[in-house]
């Protein structure tokens, strides 16, 4: 069983997760693939870091802070390159970011 102490981290890990991947797709289809660039390579960073940290916290690793402090830096990157875009799908993937990085971060002071 999970543990409760790391519930909420995981549903923002997860969430975040589907928001960077639906972001990275999403922006795939856009026009100006070159604007995108570094919003895409981000999406796929931020979206395997955030997948592997739920997994880790279900078995409650104990690298919980340290695997915390790294997702709450990509996820940190993310948000800010997604800010820059006014693509819908960008501005959902930047508020997942920061709301992740956000509960990461009161993980890292709790574990």
């Amino acid at each position: 069983m999970i543990q409760e102490k790391y519930r909420e981290c995981i549903e923002a890990c997860l969430e975040c997760m589907n928001a960077c991947n639906y972001c990275y797709v999403s922006s795939l289809k856009e026009y100006d693939l070159a604007m995108l660039r570094e919003c895409i390579r981000l999406d796929r960073e931020c979206a395997e870091i955030c997948s592997f940290v739920a997994e880790a916290l279900s078995r409650s690793t104990p690298f919980a802070k340290e695997l915390c402090e790294l997702c709450a830096k990509a996820c940190d990157a993310c948000a800010e390159e997604c800010g820059k875009h006014e693509h819908h799908h960008c501005k959902q993937c930047e508020q997942s970011c920061r709301r992740c990085a956000e509960i990461c971060r009161s993980m890292i002071t709790a574990a």
